[in-house]
């Protein structure tokens, strides 16, 4: 009797879903401003998990307009990013950063290249043709990632219940490698809300 019960009881602990909260984000600048673009990425109470991270979104930066789009990438370490052309134009796109440090010579329009990238960490991109463009990929090793909209909103599910390392990354962010860590209380369920401010240099 007392053996069918401890079995009863393992099936129902093993059964029952882990606890897990959300967080919902405002990101806003010294005067209050929504800031867009800024990258968080949390690494929950006990780690991550060992599957492959698989974004929602694609691993495609376009060249059109004479800019980079979207203007910040979010992608696993691992990832191949393609650079499709849809100007009429060409570019050279190249990168100094230290997780990336590599060129995409000359391609024309509706031409594409790509690029593998084995380190995390923030890859600013440029071109050598065009000065005035500039894009950046943040290269991850959490699932738990996203980036604020132009409200500055953002939110991650999921997340397991305990203190959470939250790292906050913008590229005009003024800090030491442009992010700010923080310490999050995740809650057994329902959402941990927060508005973090951000201080900014100004944009060239």
């Amino acid at each position: 009797m007392h053996i069918f019960r401890f079995f009863v009881t393992s099936l129902s602990l093993l059964s029952s879903p882990a606890l897990a909260g959300d967080l919902d984000l405002k990101i806003v600048d010294a005067a209050g401003k929504a800031v867009s673009d800024a990258v968080i990425t949390v690494r929950p109470a006990g780690g991550v998990p060992s599957e492959p991270i698989r974004f929602p979104w694609g691993t495609s930066m376009v060249q059109q307009n004479i800019a980079f789009v979207p203007h910040v990438l979010i992608v696993p370490v691992g990832a191949t990013v393609r650079f499709p052309n849809k100007d009429k134009v060409r570019h050279h796109i190249y990168s100094f950063s230290k997780p990336a440090k590599f060129e995409i010579k000359l391609f024309g329009q509706d031409e594409s290249r790509s690029y593998t990238f084995t380190s995390a960490g923030a890859v600013a991109l440029g071109c050598n043709i065009h000065d005035q463009m500039s894009g950046f990929i943040k290269v991850v090793d959490t699932p738990f990632a996203t980036k604020s909209n132009a409200a500055g909103q953002a939110h991650l599910g999921g997340l397991a219940t305990g203190t959470a390392k939250m790292t906050v990354w913008h590229p005009l962010l003024k800090a030491k490698d442009n992010e700010l860590v923080i310490n999050v209380p995740i809650p057994p369920r329902g959402s941990a809300t927060k508005t973090i401010t951000l201080a900014l240099r100004s944009a060239r």
